[in-house]
């Protein structure tokens, strides 16, 4: 019997106030592969990845990660998480952070290895409130990773990079996946989505077209079909 996807949403409804985000979401990531979702600002993504990490519980519908329910402690410590906007670490350096939270885990990636594999060695002695945008991004994808996760949910996790840096943390990606690990990741970025095995197009809180990559952009780019099923709107 194959195991369940790595992730399964179904139906999914959240509502703040009088504002409906999610509005009958359904998406499946698959185990052992990239799944990127596009969709304008707005259109609930970062809602749906915090719905997949257990700090929003659904109004209705399902949503199962590695076969448990977001946030359970029998897969709290499989996945791991980069949010889009992780707050401030003020003070603390990557090499003391990253160190912590290898602590976490029974079998954690040497820390030392693990910066260097994406960058961070390089600003690893410089206090997490002096860094750029992209050397925290580097720093946050590597807080992600440092437990070995099965799953790796990423939100616009090349936000602020250069393009060395983003074609790195893309080689990364890859890797991982050629690993057998699970990503799930946001971004506005076409060639980034492109490279993904699985792509979804989110807008208003709901999944309007999706499928595999090279299925879906087989007689238009991404960016046409992305397009032709999005509407423009004033960010929220």
């Amino acid at each position: 019997m194959s195991p369940p996807a790595a992730v399964a949403i179904h139906g999914v409804d959240v509502t703040r106030g009088s504002r409906r985000i999610l509005a009958g979401l359904s998406l499946t990531a698959e185990r052992g592969a990239i799944t990127a979702v596009l969709g304008p600002n707005g259109a609930g993504k970062t809602t749906t990845f915090r719905c997949c990490t257990g700090l929003i519980t659904p109004d209705a519908g399902t949503v199962r990660v590695l076969g448990e329910a977001p946030g359970s402690a029998a897969n709290r410590l499989r996945v791991g998480w980069m949010p889009q906007s992780p707050g401030s670490w003020s003070g603390i350096t990557p090499r003391r952070l990253l160190g912590y939270l290898a602590r976490l885990y029974a079998t954690p990636h040497p820390v030392g290895p693990l910066m260097d594999d994406l960058g961070v060695g390089d600003f690893a002695e410089i206090p997490f409130r002096r860094l750029s945008g992209g050397q925290r991004q580097a720093l946050n994808l590597a807080a992600a990773l440092i437990g070995r996760p099965e799953l790796v949910v990423l939100d616009e996790p090349t936000a602020g990079m250069d393009p060395h840096a983003r074609r790195h943390t893309w080689d990364v990606m890859d890797r991982l996946r050629d690993a057998g690990v699970t990503i799930v990741l946001a971004t506005h970025d076409m060639a980034e989505a492109v490279r993904a095995d699985h792509v979804y197009i989110m807008d208003d809180g709901r999944i309007v077209t999706g499928g595999v990559t090279a299925e879906l952009t087989a007689t238009a780019s991404l960016e046409d079909v992305f397009l032709a099923h999005t509407r423009g709107r004033t960010p929220r």
